[in-house]
């Protein structure tokens, strides 16, 4: 036999023999009609387990990580309010079920067998994966929760007192609720999760309100590496302005009353707790991992003798809450009744196509109120001097302050938040005056960590707030890019659009900078980002078009619910000059505050027939260079900027080319993984025959004279024209 017919066989001749676990005996406030209800909790997350690997077994089901061993957690859910949003481990099976029973009408057993049998009925991911979620449980889904969920956490945390001071119209969190998220003791040691702990503190000891409960379940291994022991209490119990708890999970009256103080705690001094709980793991980690290639059976049988659900049974019989026989009795009553409704629900039906697959990916549009327009008054009083100059042509980076602050006056659920974006005002000087403006709760100025501040984006979304988070380069992402593609991107499409992060992504970025250079500083590769499906991705190259192109990456991400990265060329921030000194030709005076640029809408400049430059950012300033030299060769060319980077616009750009037979793409991105390679397919697809490119090498940016030594130029741009002129075949 397997482990968990072991588990079953004991279950079901120790249960009425008697041969329980010993403990201490029942105390505290949990009463024997919620005692009752957490064992019937319990009994039916082992059910599940034992269904789930029964269904893969015979190719029903095709994901078998269980709960068995960790269904303590339903006590923890008893202790909390179904409206508190919890960020789940993926073994609180049990958790999720007491929960539905804290809500009428939910068919738990049904709604999770269709999960496990990608049905795309299940009411969670719609087939996708096997997940624990459910919109009207506030448990957003999770597919793999190495820690990955607890930067989020902490925003969605830290959003309830910011929605106390400034409600967003989307507002989903209660003002006296709290924020849980659980998570194994292997994943504690996971840098995100250190991260997001830290996080915690360094506000808390602040007095910064953040209602939250971490909830470490403690079974003493990772898959096969077992956690050192006292490991947990010894890392946990002294972190400043984080209160410890501990209770052991195998006892369910220990866990509630702990549970109940640690939640009161975070409700009522709205500050962080850690509750350490002590599990056990039966069976292996996952699917066919067996524990007993990696640990003696004497290790195996002693986690097995200390089965949750038996100790349940002896505090049950101790409280006269339910007897031995009775509780064995539930115990296959349940079972039962979960293979029936498993042999229905293998029947349902599944994703059957692409189409299906991928429908989710776009979250659904929302209705926004229509913000009034600030008043003239109000406008002067905000942008002071600023209001006289916005005649005036001006440099990308200021035009984008302005369009921060007229957008942040239209709309108040904005929050803009990163390293040195308040009091500094950014590196480069794009968010001055924006804390002035708005104060700290609305221009969050972050400790040093790219996870955190997307985590608390994600988080903030999670609760009617429209982020804008900023990354101050481009190379800093990679310290955090899971949290845009495991945890952002993937949310609308495992939660079948339930469940959204709207945001936009502010990153100054890509190549040309002279004296503040090197790789960290210059990075001009957007790979990490291209190929995350859902996401948006924006690049202006005028300072005109940043403005209107952020209006509508505000739009998108308030309207629409999309992950929206807008991508400023570091390069052209402070840029004035076009062809020479002083000539002022790459400033631009500030849109009507009615205009903006629409999703997939390219910009053509020129109207020539002899040659199409496809470009963005940088490229198209340097293009415009070449378009002058390559005028007084008698090139006819015309510029198009794409813009829009991704989803690519295809349609646009094939209209805009459609009368042009030679086209030249530049792409300051490497040239491997870059724009260039999908536009050379698409207008090779279309039919297109003088196709060309240049890109960047496949390099490193240094610092010093060699700055751009490895990017596209004015003359790179001239000479490929001219040879591509030439090509008569």
């Amino acid at each position: 036999m397997d482990r968990a017919e072991i588990v079953h066989q004991n279950f079901l001749t120790r249960s009425v023999d008697g041969d329980l676990p010993e403990g201490p005996p029942p105390s505290g406030r949990l009463s024997a009609e919620q005692a009752v209800s957490v064992y019937r909790a319990q009994v039916l997350s082992r059910a599940l387990d034992r269904t789930s690997r029964a269904m893969q077994k015979a190719g029903q089901g095709f994901y078998t990580i269980g709960s068995s061993g960790h269904e303590g957690m339903a006590a923890v859910a008893q202790a909390l309010r179904p409206d508190d949003m919890a960020f789940l481990h993926y073994r609180d099976a049990a958790f999720q079920i007491a929960r539905a029973g804290q809500v009428p009408g939910q068919n738990i057993a049904w709604d999770m067998l269709l999960s496990f049998a990608c049905s795309s009925e299940d009411p969670t991911s719609g087939g996708r994966h096997k997940v624990l979620g459910s919109k009207q449980l506030m448990i957003p889904p999770q597919t793999s929760t190495i820690a990955s969920h607890l930067p989020k956490a902490v925003g969605a945390a830290y959003s309830i007192g910011a929605a106390r001071r400034h409600a967003p119209e989307h507002r989903v969190l209660p003002e006296d609720g709290l924020v849980m998220c659980s998570f194994g003791d292997a994943s504690a040691n996971h840098s995100t999760a250190q991260g997001a702990i830290n996080t915690a503190c360094w506000a808390s000891v602040q007095s910064t309100p953040l209602p939250l409960l971490f909830v470490c379940e403690d079974n003493g291994i990772g898959i096969s590496v077992k956690t050192p022991k006292g490991w947990i209490a010894a890392s946990m119990s002294h972190r400043p302005g984080l209160r410890y708890f501990f209770a052991d999970g195998l006892n369910i009256h220990q866990t509630y009353e702990v549970a109940c103080e640690a939640a009161q705690y975070v409700r009522t001094q709205r500050k962080p707790a850690f509750l350490h709980i002590r599990t056990v793991r039966l069976y292996g980690h996952a699917g066919a991992d067996v524990p007993t290639t990696y640990l003696t059976a004497a290790e195996v049988e002693a986690d097995e003798a200390n089965d949750p659900l038996l100790h349940s049974v002896r505090l049950l019989s101790e409280a006269d809450a339910l007897s031995r026989q009775a509780a064995r009795d539930v115990y296959v009553e349940t079972c039962a009744r979960v293979e029936r409704i498993r042999q229905e629900a293998v029947t349902r039906p599944h994703l059957k196509t692409a189409a299906d697959v991928s429908a989710s990916l776009v979250p659904p549009h929302r209705t926004c109120r229509n913000d009034m327009a600030p008043t003239p008054e109000k406008r002067a009083e905000i942008f002071g001097s600023d209001l006289r100059a916005q005649t005036e042509p001006q440099p990308m980076s200021r035009l984008i302050n302005w369009a921060l602050t007229d957008l942040m006056l239209e709309h108040g659920e904005l929050i803009a938040m990163g390293e040195d974006v308040g009091r500094k005002g950014g590196v480069y000087g794009v968010t001055q005056k924006l804390q002035q403006r708005f104060g700290p709760d609305r221009v969050i100025d972050t400790l040093l960590d790219e996870q955190s501040i997307l985590g608390l984006a994600i988080g903030m979304g999670h609760n009617g707030f429209v982020p804008i988070p900023e990354i101050q380069f481009l190379a800093y992402l990679h310290n955090a890019e899971d949290q845009i593609r495991g945890e952002a991107a993937t949310l609308p499409f495992f939660s079948n659009g339930q469940f959204a992060n709207p945001m936009v992504l502010r990153i100054a970025g890509l190549g040309y900078q002279k004296g503040f250079g090197g790789h960290f500083h210059n990075d001009n590769s957007l790979a990490v980002l291209r190929d995350i499906p859902g996401i948006i991705i924006a690049c202006p190259s005028d300072g005109a078009d940043a403005v209107m192109m952020l209006r509508e990456a505000v739009r998108l991400a308030r309207e629409e619910q999309r992950v929206v990265v807008f991508l400023e060329p570091i390069a052209l921030y402070p840029m004035r000059d076009l062809h020479q000194a002083k000539d002022g030709a790459w400033m631009r005076t500030y849109p009507p505050n009615d205009s903006r640029i629409g999703l997939g809408e390219v910009g053509v400049h020129g109207d020539g027939t002899d040659l199409a430059i496809i470009t963005y950012g940088n490229g198209r300033y340097l293009s415009a260079q070449a378009q002058a030299t390559l005028t007084q060769q008698g090139v006819d060319a015309r510029i198009v900027d794409m813009r829009w980077l991704a989803p690519l616009p295809k349609e646009a750009l094939l209209k805009a080319t459609k009368n042009v037979e030679r086209i030249l793409i530049v792409d300051e991105c490497r040239t491997t993984g870059s724009q260039s390679e999908g536009l050379l397919a698409m207008f090779h697809e279309a039919g297109k025959r003088h196709v060309t490119r240049i890109a960047a090498e496949d390099c490193f940016i240094p610092t010093g004279p060699a700055y751009a030594t490895t990017l596209p130029s004015k003359d790179g741009i001239v000479d490929a024209a001219l040879r591509l002129m030439e090509d008569r075949s």
